[in-house]
């Protein structure tokens, strides 16, 4: 089976691993900081905390913006329901908002319509590695008085008007799972722009502990002595998955390069077919594409979908609108809400992409859909 997407690993991500194995820091050492820099050089210099999940990032970026009980938070529902039921564990509301029909991101005129006095957050997701119209989106938050969240699990490595995403909001999520570009094996991060909320999310990643002694309410109990001043939690990643991290920062250049390579395949061959219709692309957007999302046109999707899995090709479908899942359903939200992100999952239907696919892997791919729809 062709998976429809999957890690790459080389000796010398082995070798970074074991070293770190060998050494005296399995977590909480010297790489942590190391791949936090090299991450922040990806995010325009924009500094990072590192977590243990695209979700443990959300998690965090929502606690570092201050969302509670009684906020807002508009986003996309074409995600992963991660993006939004963090920001539900938190007690806010969360307002679904429509998405471009072409592009699948989250439309800056839907957000601003959805917006409303409580509105705190707006969360654009960089749908496939394509960024979201960030500077719209600007507008929108800097009119509510909201923070500009980028939900970039897709996007690492994408830029928008040749400003690299990480840089583009005030708090950006990255995710390091082994379908991503980039993998920790499980794995993310927290880029913010305000110094105040990178304390905050690299307090929250350390179960709210301090110990510098100026910040100490009972300063004098000894050395050893630290405190928690705000609630958190454990996401630490740790130091054997950031020297992963480390290595394959280094890669991204090449896993950039081959999956644009893969994209341009697919382009080539699928551009303009009757049935299908392949992932767009604004004139402002240089992606770095995580996924190859075609739309299977006239009702085809299932099918398709079971004969290629039944071929040994891996598609995959991202994603359920999220609040068809019950957990949504049951607090009030009904379908129909977002016609547009609607009717693009009804279609949807993510081709194999990942660095190691070979052209002859590609092309297997290519004559099985083509038979399908030819």
């Amino acid at each position: 089976m062709l998976p429809y997407g999957r890690q790459s690993i080389d000796g010398d991500d082995v070798r970074a691993v074991c070293e770190v194995l060998s050494g005296d820091w399995l977590t909480t050492g010297p790489q942590v900081a190391a791949f936090e820099a090299e991450l922040a050089r990806w995010a325009g210099g924009v500094p990072c905390v590192s977590v243990t999940s695209g979700t443990a990032a959300l998690h965090t970026a929502y606690v570092a913006a201050g969302i509670g009980p009684g906020d807002e938070v508009v986003t996309s529902p074409l995600t992963f329901v991660a993006t939004a039921s963090t920001a539900t564990l938190l007690g806010a509301q969360v307002v679904f908002a429509d998405v471009e029909p072409d592009t699948a991101n989250l439309d800056p005129a839907a957000a601003h319509a959805a917006t409303t006095a409580r509105t705190k957050v707006v969360t654009a997701v960089d749908y496939a590695g394509h960024p979201a119209d960030y500077d719209a989106l600007r507008k929108v938050t800097d009119a509510a008085g909201a923070l500009l969240v980028a939900d970039a699990a897709h996007a690492i490595g994408s830029r928008y008007r040749d400003r690299p995403v990480g840089s583009l909001a005030d708090l950006t999520t990255f995710s390091f799972f082994p379908t991503k570009t980039v993998t920790t094996a499980e794995g993310g991060a927290v880029a913010a722009t305000d110094p105040r909320r990178l304390e905050a999310a690299a307090r929250f990643r350390n179960h709210g502990l301090v110990r510098d002694r100026e910040l100490l309410r009972h300063p004098d109990e000894g050395g050893w002595h630290q405190e928690v001043v705000t609630f958190g939690l454990n996401y630490r990643l740790p130091d054997v998955l950031c020297a992963l991290g480390v290595n394959q920062l280094r890669r991204l250049p090449a896993f950039r390069a081959r999956r644009a390579a893969l994209v341009a395949r697919y382009d080539a061959v699928l551009g303009g077919l009757d049935g299908l219709a392949t992932p767009a692309r604004r004139a402002y957007a240089d992606p770095a594409w995580h996924l190859y999302p075609v739309r299977v046109r006239g009702g085809r999707r299932r099918e398709v979908y079971d004969r290629m899995r039944a071929a040994g090709i891996g598609v995959q479908v991202n994603y359920i609108p999220a609040y068809w899942h019950p957990v949504y359903e049951d607090l009030g939200y009904r379908r129909g809400m977002c016609p547009h992100a609607e009717a693009y999952y009804a279609e949807q239907l993510s081709l194999p992409l990942y660095p190691g696919l070979t052209d002859a892997d590609q092309d297997r791919v290519l004559a099985e859909l083509l038979a399908i729809l030819t």
